[in-house]
């Protein structure tokens, strides 16, 4: 059976959280890839971030219902979110769409467990890691290669 070791892109794009969304969607959009991971000055894995985080800031903005009541307003829905989607909706840099929690996998992780990880939890970009030294990444394409060659 593969590992990710067999089947992981080497020379990982990354970005650091600083940079521009802007220059994020150019490179995802001309290396034909669905995310970068996210690293700090160290060379250090924070997190990732994705095409679908790019697609989420563009939504349109969900309005809570509230209920006015005598001077006080209650809202019907979590404020929570509708702070997360005001910061989405306005983010600039990548330090405000991407991902903290990441998934990873070392070089090890066979296949089937890779894909487990993609079709159930939706992780599409998984980062391969040797203790904390980002060594590569698994993204679909790398996945469906495996049935070509």
């Amino acid at each position: 059976m593969l590992n990710a070791s067999d089947i992981m892109t080497t020379d990982v794009i990354t970005v650091k959280k600083e940079a521009p969304l802007a220059e994020l969607a150019e490179i995802l959009y001309k290396n034909h890839i669905n995310g970068v991971p996210v690293l700090d000055d160290e060379g250090l894995l924070i997190g990732i971030i994705c095409e679908s985080d790019l697609i989420r800031k563009n939504k349109k903005l969900h309005i809570p219902t509230v209920v006015a009541l005598f001077d006080a307003v209650f809202y019907l829905e979590s404020s929570k979110k509708m702070e997360k989607e005001i910061q989405q909706f306005s983010a600039t840099t990548v330090e405000d769409l991407f991902t903290r929690e990441v998934v990873t996998v070392d070089e090890k992780t066979p296949i089937d467990e890779i894909a487990t990880l993609m079709t159930q939890e939706k992780f599409y970009t998984i980062p391969v890691m040797d203790g904390n030294r980002l060594v590569g990444i698994v993204g679909k394409g790398d996945v469906i290669r495996t049935f070509v060659t």
